[in-house]
């Protein structure tokens, strides 16, 4: 046991309710960090963070992949200031200089270029003279158009916005950023500054927002600076952690292929509010959080698929632990590997014993950048898998606000995203009604029918666990076994008669066309 976790074991109850209450609101910041500091404007170039290197690089592998488009449409109802929207934007843009940033390429070297204004319009498509069939249609393509559109980084600008018009008082906002420039977090930023300043603007007020004390350029030149005095005490840790790090190959209906095409698919689930109230009565009882009761069962899940016992996955994590990043847009978002060990035949309860553990000391250890983390690791790199990990699971326990502005009803607008980042993600969003989740998968791998089965398989575990959390790994897999063979056998059965009702129709067509061939040979005698 790490010295980390023998001082959580040594906690009193009530310590213990506290860390697991600041766990799931912070997921484990650590608060004490120097201050960020506004940095010279002389120049107009900085470096770019981690998180920003990692994407630059992979646009230069790949120039023109859209995986990494961040898209928010969503319909607008009710009578709508186009004027004072447009302007909001533009307050935005000019508040926030990473939506007025490219990228650059000094010496060999990647650079942030600030723009000191940036002339940003929101383009009016009117649909309104197209039939209402034709016009939802169109609302459609063009929204999965832009979403799929991608960004140019040295030209700019990141954020696009369009708006059509269905009616005199029906609209769609099609929003898309380039993940460079913001992540989840940020879109809450730019969606509260948005509705805020349109308040204002619609009745002729000026901005009521205050000034920023810093910008994005200053985290990052402040992140690159910290990390020279860290970098080895976090490395220490992830190579101790992740040595000799395993591939977690999940069974698929497709060869991988070469590259990767980041071609995929998504895929509902809901876990229904009775389940996740019975999921957090067990993590309170372990004094754990939700998100380690989601990732043992996860871990579970892949041990019966793929048959081992060392399960390694993705997650991500806010990465804003000063109190002044919160306000930002921009890029912060980090990734962290999540090793989880299944041997011995362990008890649920044991399992999460283990990744309690396991997840608090990666919290602890959370500020090193996914980008050093690969490059210290040094994995062997293919160009058709991404690196340390390929499976992905992410709690999301603070939803993105909606936008709100007064006289409009708003809604989002569901479109089908075609690009993936990973072979398999499954994200959650915790909800008064329950979990509600969404499978991102591969299609150069997955088909349909083998991410519902996973689906069915992991709502089925979620429930065992619930129940049963004394139950061992071995008994858990037998439960899915079980589950996965009825699956199957009903499966077989509507394939079965499927073909019986295909036999009978044939059969039927035949017997009408013999009858009718005889009618007209008596017709004719």
């Amino acid at each position: 046991m790490s010295d980390l976790s023998q001082r959580i074991a040594e906690l009193s109850p009530e310590k213990l309710k506290l860390l697991v209450q600041r766990l799931n609101n912070k997921q484990g910041e650590i608060l004490l960090r120097s201050p960020i500091v506004p940095q010279s404007r002389e120049l107009n170039s900085f470096p770019l963070s981690s998180a920003q290197q990692r994407l630059w690089f992979i646009d230069q592998l790949q120039p023109g992949n859209s995986a990494y488009n961040i898209s928010v449409p969503m319909r607008l109802g009710g009578w709508l200031n186009v004027a004072a929207l447009e302007q909001s934007f533009k307050e935005v843009v000019k508040r926030h200089e990473v939506l007025r940033t490219t990228f650059t390429v000094v010496d060999g070297q990647p650079l942030q270029v600030i723009a000191s204004s940036l002339s940003f319009t929101l383009p009016v498509v009117d649909l309104q003279k197209l039939p209402q069939n034709q016009r939802e249609a169109e609302v459609l393509r063009l929204a999965s158009e832009e979403a799929q559109q991608p960004f140019d980084l040295a030209q700019g600008p990141l954020l696009r916005a369009t708006l059509l018009q269905l009616a005199a008082a029906e609209y769609a906002l099609l929003l898309t950023m380039h993940h460079i420039i913001a992540d989840g977090w940020a879109i809450g930023v730019l969606i509260r500054e948005i509705a805020d300043l349109y308040k204002a603007f619609s009745v002729g007020k000026p901005s009521p927002l205050s000034e920023l004390s810093i910008q994005y350029v200053d985290f990052a030149v402040w992140q690159q600076q910290w990390l020279q005095g860290q970098l080895e005490t976090q490395l220490a840790y992830w190579q101790q952690q992740l040595g000799s790090i395993p591939v977690v190959e999940l069974p698929s209906d497709f060869p991988r292929s070469t590259t990767q095409t980041f071609s995929g698919a998504r895929e509902a689930l809901v876990l229904p509010k009775t389940l996740c109230d019975r999921l957090k009565t067990l993590n309170q009882r372990q004094g754990i959080t939700l998100f380690m009761v989601l990732l043992a069962a996860f871990g579970a899940l892949l041990n019966w698929y793929t048959d081992r016992e060392d399960i390694v996955v993705g997650t991500d994590i806010a990465n804003r632990n000063q109190a002044e990043t919160k306000a930002l847009i921009g890029f912060f978002a980090n990734q962290l590997v999540l090793r989880t060990n299944l041997s011995k035949n362990p008890t649920f309860l044991e399992l999460l014993e283990r990744v309690r553990e396991m997840t608090l000391e990666a919290y602890a250890h959370q500020d090193l950048p996914f980008d050093k983390l690969v490059d210290a690791l040094n994995p062997k790199r293919e160009l058709n898998r991404t690196p340390l990990f390929q499976v992905k699971l992410v709690l999301e326990n603070t939803q993105t606000p909606s936008l709100e502005l007064p006289g409009l009803t708003i809604s989002s607008l569901k479109i089908e995203n075609k690009t993936v980042q990973f072979d398999l993600l499954l994200e959650l969003n915790e909800t008064e009604q329950g979990l509600f989740g969404i499978w991102e998968y591969s299609t150069d791998l997955f088909e349909r029918d083998s991410i519902v089965r996973l689906s069915k398989n992991f709502a089925t575990l979620l429930a065992e666990v619930a129940t049963h959390p004394e139950a061992k790994l071995s008994e858990l897999k037998a439960v899915l076994n079980q589950v996965d063979k009825q699956q199957h056998l009903a499966k077989e059965q509507v394939y079965q008669n499927t073909i019986q009702q295909k036999l009978m129709n044939v059969k039927r067509r035949a017997n009408s066309r013999q009858s009718t061939s005889g009618n007209t040979n008596h017709d004719k005698n």
